[in-house]
């Protein structure tokens, strides 16, 4: 069981406010923090790992105590048991993906993590590149398996998949889901990608300004949702007399968009787009 209980000043997208988290999440769960661009979602992740101090609060984990501001307890962020992926892979270019899940080891581990990480995230034909020779993903596999290696009671991610195109972010989904199971994680994911949620998530935290709003299950929060948000890749830029038509592959589906020529001018081929869809007419594209 977490336990979490902070109170910090920070300053949100809106300006200077409190952040003040209360929950408490079972083990096993895989929970997401949904909610606006500086809202304040990070900030618990970093929390939770000891990267950040609150001014207040107590962060207990499965009956230990992380963080207990009253009487001065503050564990290090490698005494807390998590895993930790951001959106930087923040491999190191210099070793191997082999080298570079050895170093993760804890001094008195057996290297038998790292054969199954290995193993189960298909990284075996990898092992002996350097990041700079990996794609996107295959570097977002070893983050991961990274992260895995001291088998974490939990693990944190901070948009990891965001990067990635939307082919590949379906894949590592998959993966997410399948390690989460594998390895009986506790998985707090901060993500702004509703269909993402929906697939990976089984509870959802709606934060605003520093507070949570809703807590539920993805269908609950989102039932009501009158806009989504999907990401694609551009396939092809028509050009006509009136205005200019972007083919753009979302997942396995072809949508087609009209737009202006100024906003044509600005994309290619190839660029990755977010839609923001009003069912079932397309409101806006973000660039």
């Amino acid at each position: 069981m977490i336990d979490i209980n902070i109170e910090k000043e920070l300053l949100f997208a809106s300006g200077e406010g409190q952040l003040q988290i209360a929950f408490q999440l079972e083990q096993r769960k895989f929970l997401t923090l949904y909610g606006a661009s500086g809202a304040g979602k990070t900030s618990i992740l970093r929390i939770l790992a000891g990267l950040m101090t609150p001014d207040k609060g107590k962060i207990i984990i499965d009956g230990v105590t992380w963080l207990d501001i009253t009487n001065k307890i503050n564990l290090a962020p490698q005494k807390r048991n998590i895993g930790f992926l951001f959106q930087d892979y923040a491999l190191f270019p210099n070793m191997t993906v082999e080298e570079n899940l050895l170093f993760a080891l804890n001094k008195k581990q057996a290297k038998n993590p790292i054969k199954d990480l290995v193993e189960l995230m298909d990284l075996g034909n990898l092992q002996h590149r350097k990041p700079a020779t990996l794609s996107g993903g295959q570097q977002q596999r070893v983050a991961l398996a990274r992260a895995l290696v001291q088998q974490p009671k939990l693990l944190l991610l901070d948009e990891p998949l965001s990067a990635l195109d939307v082919s590949m972010r379906n894949k590592l989904q998959a993966y997410l889901l399948q390690i989460h199971s594998a390895y009986q994680l506790t998985t707090i994911l901060v993500s702004h990608d509703i269909p993402e949620i929906m697939k990976i998530s089984e509870e959802v935290i709606v934060v605003e300004q520093g507070k949570i709003i809703t807590r539920g299950t993805p269908s609950k929060i989102f039932k009501n949702q009158t806009s989504f948000t999907l990401k694609g890749t551009i396939q092809a830029i028509q050009k006509d007399v009136q205005a200019v038509k972007i083919i753009v592959l979302v997942g396995t589906e072809i949508i087609e968009i009209r737009v202006e020529s100024s906003t044509a001018n600005k994309l290619s081929v190839g660029d990755i787009i977010s839609v923001e869809v009003l069912h079932p007419i397309i409101r806006n594209m973000v660039l």
